[in-house]
């Protein structure tokens, strides 16, 4: 029997992933804040061993990487690895202690793309805070497995959807009234063309990338794979396919990014830009290839899926 052990494994991604290891017949163990509940609930979270730890106040005290090593794990799973030290500390930790390490990232390693579908081969252009952090630890980690042979595998997602989250909309940010302007027919303003892409996945699809590296690590570690949906979505086609599960015709007025911006909330201006800047359309053939990822989920079915949850919660209008 493996021994697991998932840091932040409550999440959004957590939720699908754990009871995947469970279901597999792993021995699991989850280390958290403890400051919530699994973010879906699930049975196999019974058969689960919940380790409460402060991961931020045990790095600056230089102990979190020895809590983690002395549980005696296999394989670690970080989906909550968000700076270099971070990173650092725990390989330092782990070094000759276990057989595989699997590290969340993001397709935010990519600047703007030169070619689309981009790969993990094409070169590193990140922007903003994020994305910068995200390719240093992606470098560092590809560097300790490719040159001393720690065994690390990188997983970047894209947006991450399904139920209990907020979509990113058709507008680029997580406007809840986007969607019932278009359940409404009401117009609905996109900046520019509403030519820019996004790129969904849904969490279990990103559950199923972490299994997958698991059971074939010979090809895995030393690698990082973009764990998306098969195709992303242009701005205007998604508020078109939205607009038509509701019975209606998308209303769709398009702006000159310095005018639309000031018909929204400077946060969703900001978020919309991060979104459009980069408009990540990123190829799965890679873990196609060699981990045999097969997302179930397109972006519009796994953003249909989330709206489904957030109408039944009366945030968002029924679809038909």
């Amino acid at each position: 029997m493996t021994r697991v052990v998932v840091l932040g494994g409550t999440g959004h991604i957590g939720g699908y992933l754990v009871p995947r290891l469970v279901a597999a017949g792993h021995e699991v163990t989850v280390l958290t804040r403890g400051k919530a509940t699994p973010y879906r609930q699930d049975g196999a979270w019974s058969a689960v061993t919940t380790v409460v730890a402060d991961r931020d106040a045990e790095e600056a005290a230089g102990t979190f990487g020895a809590r983690v090593r002395d549980l005696g794990p296999d394989v670690v799973i970080d989906l909550i690895c968000f700076t270099l030290a971070s990173a650092r500390h725990l390989v330092e930790a782990l070094t000759g202690r276990v057989q595989h390490f699997l590290h969340c990232g993001t397709i935010w390693i990519h600047g703007p793309s030169v070619e689309v579908p981009t790969t993990e081969e094409a070169p590193r252009r990140p922007f903003g805070e994020y994305g910068v952090r995200k390719a240093e630890i992606e470098a560092y980690l590809l560097d300790q497995a490719r040159r001393h042979g720690f065994p690390a595998t990188l997983l970047h997602p894209g947006h991450i959807s399904g139920p209990g989250w907020v979509p990113v909309n058709p507008a680029g940010n997580l406007d809840l009234d986007v969607y019932r302007r278009l359940a409404e027919g009401e117009e609905v303003a996109l900046p520019n063309l509403g030519l820019e892409t996004l790129h969904h996945v849904h969490a279990d699809d990103v559950a199923q990338s972490f299994t997958a590296a698991m059971a074939r690590r010979s090809v895995a570690v030393g690698e990082s794979f973009h764990v998306v949906s098969p195709a992303a979505l242009t701005l205007r086609g998604f508020a078109e396919r939205v607009a038509g599960w509701y019975g209606r015709e998308a209303d769709l007025a398009f702006l000159p990014w310095e005018w639309w911006r000031e018909t929204v909330t400077p946060a969703a201006a900001d978020l919309t830009w991060d979104h459009i800047a980069h408009s990540p359309n990123s190829s799965i053939a890679k873990a196609r290839r060699l981990l045999g990822y097969r997302p179930r989920y397109s972006s519009l079915e796994a953003v249909r899926e989330a709206l489904e949850w957030l109408a039944a919660h009366d945030r968002v209008p029924k679809m038909m």
